[in-house]
């Protein structure tokens, strides 16, 4: 079962970076964290990796809905989004999807609102 929405682009990781926060930021998303996993496994293992960087995406106002839904559904927010780099010239960004990953709490209102937020979250990634 796939659990996220992805797109393959023909750009630098910066680029690909500032595209999608600008895309979300279009459906009413916006980025709350950002952890450079690159520099983190540099730092505390001392390995390499390529760029790859974790968004934490958030709508405020599904956020809202689904905290008085389900008070402990902030184990899953915000919603996570990488960038990653392919090559110098293609990067990838993958969004997850909040309906795969909340279908098994068992709440029909919560599911919806998932299902709106996913939606969105799709669109902004297919425009990229």
């Amino acid at each position: 079962m796939k659990f996220y929405f992805e797109k393959k682009l023909n750009c630098g990781f910066e680029e690909a970076a500032e595209k999608i926060a600008g895309e979300l930021k279009k459906f009413g998303f916006g980025i709350l964290t950002e952890i450079n996993m690159h520099d983190k496994f540099k730092e505390k293992l001392g390995k390499d990796f390529r760029k790859y960087r974790i968004l934490g995406a958030c709508n405020p106002a599904f956020a809202y809905k689904a905290v008085h839904i389900e008070d402990k559904i902030g184990t899953m927010l915000p919603c996570s989004v990488i960038v990653q780099e392919i090559s110098e010239d293609e990067t990838e960004v993958a969004i997850i999807d909040p309906y795969t990953s909340m279908k098994g709490i068992g709440s029909e209102p919560l599911l919806k609102i998932a299902s709106e937020a996913g939606d969105m979250l799709k669109k902004a990634v297919n425009s990229l």
